[in-house]
């Protein structure tokens, strides 16, 4: 299921800092409201509240998304935007990790609740220039 989650395309520069797309490191689409304590680390730095979430034309701070409506499918990339904090120049490829919690509606963990998945991410990944084409989307 993880192997697919940070692709050799997920980093790219852009105008703004960088994107980082991510897919969805389960078995079934899961609503937005669903992903939760998204943080993300690049080259060794934490992004911190900068950490914005793409969706569509709209940009939400990656906190907001238990208010979002929408759904993150299976072969979708969740577009994660971010400033840049140092020049982008020089470094060919950057350590990149993600961390988040996914809830899943559908299952229970006990009487507490639904079960909620602990998820990191890394990977060495090539910092490209232009963005992904027609490989997936990106959630809209």
């Amino acid at each position: 299921m993880l192997q697919n989650t940070l692709r050799e395309d997920a980093l790219t520069v852009v105008p703004e800092g960088y994107e980082l797309r991510i897919g969805l490191p389960w078995i079934r689409s899961m609503p937005l409201s669903s992903v939760s304590g998204l943080a993300v680390e690049l080259a060794g730095r934490p992004v911190g509240e900068q950490l914005t979430v793409n969706l569509g034309e709209r940009s939400v701070p990656a906190a907001a998304l238990a208010d979002e409506p929408g759904w993150w499918f299976i072969q979708d990339r969740l577009v994660l935007a971010f400033p840049a904090t140092w020049p982008g120049e020089g470094l060919e490829r950057r350590d990149v990790s993600v961390d988040f919690e996914l809830m899943v509606p559908y299952l229970q963990a006990g009487g507490d609740g639904p079960l909620v998945l602990p998820f990191h991410l890394e990977a060495k990944l090539p910092v490209s220039r232009a963005r992904p084409a027609g490989v997936s989307r990106d959630v809209a």
